[in-house]
């Protein structure tokens, strides 16, 4: 698995890559803010490790403009910033999970593991399409080679679980599927989150698309589907 560690500071670099490395892992190092997204585009790593104290360009700025661009990659932020306000400004710019400084070794690699068995569990679970290989109505647009949401040919800025409940109906547009089956599909493995939290994000998911263009309908009883506009 190729993982991208963020981090100015040398000695933590350093102290992490060995012993990521000595897991098995393929790391590659960023030390700047402004560099950390050219890096993060042309490697295309399985998972990124992102401090947000950087020099050149905030941590937080480089997230925003990664998901901004498409880039999907799972995210574990790495901070000294141990705010409970900071922890909900990383995680709603995008981030997947936030571990604050100093953090125990042990605890690092546990989440990287479980974070890839999520994403793992996710992808296995996913629907097959009807279109195929495109997942494509009304000008919604999935790429299919970095999975990027796109309407009409404009990237959507959305966050992670937005976009994978966007995912999700674009696989069976004009079909409901049911709550329970896209809960699991946005909050995989993630057994401490209520069932009601998928509503939060279709409340959302539905804002973002506007009016106009594709719906997205709560069918009560039954789950939530997209339907092309009246």
């Amino acid at each position: 698995m190729k993982l991208l560690l963020i981090e100015d500071d040398p000695a933590m670099q350093l102290s992490l890559s060995r012993s990521l490395r000595r897991q098995g892992l393929q790391v590659h190092c960023c030390g700047d803010g402004a560099a950390a997204l050219s890096m993060w585009q042309q490697l295309a790593p399985d998972i990124v490790l992102l401090d947000l104290s950087l020099p050149g360009m905030d941590g937080l700025d480089v997230l925003s403009a990664a998901r901004r661009s498409g880039l999907r990659t799972p995210v574990i932020i790495l901070t000294a910033r141990g705010a409970i306000g900071d922890r909900i400004l990383g995680l709603n710019c995008g981030a997947d999970d936030y571990l604050p400084k100093p953090f125990d070794l042990d605890e690092l690699k546990a989440r990287i593991q479980a974070l890839t068995r999520r994403l793992n569990q996710s992808s296995s679970q996913d629907p097959q399409p009807e279109l195929g290989n495109k997942l494509e109505f009304c000008g919604l647009r999935v790429d299919a080679i970095n999975g990027a949401v796109y309407l009409h040919d404009q990237v959507l800025d959305l966050p992670p679980r937005e976009a994978a409940l966007l995912r999700a109906l674009l696989a069976r547009p004009g079909h409901a599927i049911a709550k329970e089956r896209l809960f699991e599909m946005v909050f995989p493995g993630e057994f401490d989150v209520q069932l009601e939290a998928i509503e939060v994000v279709a409340y959302r998911l539905r804002k973002r698309l506007g009016t106009g263009g594709a719906q997205l309908v709560t069918l009560r009883g039954l789950g939530y589907l997209l339907k092309a506009p009246t």
